[in-house]
């Protein structure tokens, strides 16, 4: 299976200490150099874990594909749309509502990186996602809290 993944959900995904999931349940995980560059900003919020993550795992978009709809996606979103064109992936990890959108009007195969967290754990990678959730809590990333619960119900915690 072939995995695209998006800055946010990364960062996200790196906060819980939760990247090696992404190898664990998908096995090939790929992003476009402009998610590369978005994500490994010196100083800035888990661009180390996120450098020596990612170095493997970096791919130029090599041809301009039409991307519907995507009118004030960023650089890092329409690349890794354009990407998992490309290379016919199967899945795009991506947490921005509005990218999503466009992804789903593409019909592009999503799924956040609370959707991570849930099949971990429903495939015995993790016992528990309560830790995750409160890293993600105690973050400066905005998921909110109706949501962050929702998914704690789905998870049966």
């Amino acid at each position: 299976m072939i995995v695209i993944a998006d800055s946010s959900a990364l960062v996200a995904l790196s906060i819980c200490d939760g990247l090696h999931l992404l190898d664990d349940l998908f096995g090939v995980v790929k992003v476009p150099q402009a998610v590369y560059d978005e994500v490994c900003v010196m100083h800035k919020a888990e661009s180390h874990a996120l450098q020596f993550y990612l170095q493997s795992k970096v791919c130029d978009v090599s041809s301009v594909i039409p991307i519907d709809k995507s009118n004030g996606l960023g650089k890092g979103e329409l690349a890794a749309i354009a990407l998992y064109k490309e290379l016919s992936a199967d899945l795009l990890l991506i947490d921005d509502a509005r990218a999503k959108k466009v992804a789903y009007l593409n019909n592009l195969e999503v799924m956040g990186s609370l959707g991570v967290l849930l099949l971990a754990k429903d495939s015995g990678f993790i016992a528990t996602i309560k830790p995750a959730i409160t890293s993600l809590r105690c973050s400066d990333i905005f998921i909110s809290e109706q949501l962050l619960d929702q998914i704690l119900a789905l998870a049966g915690e």
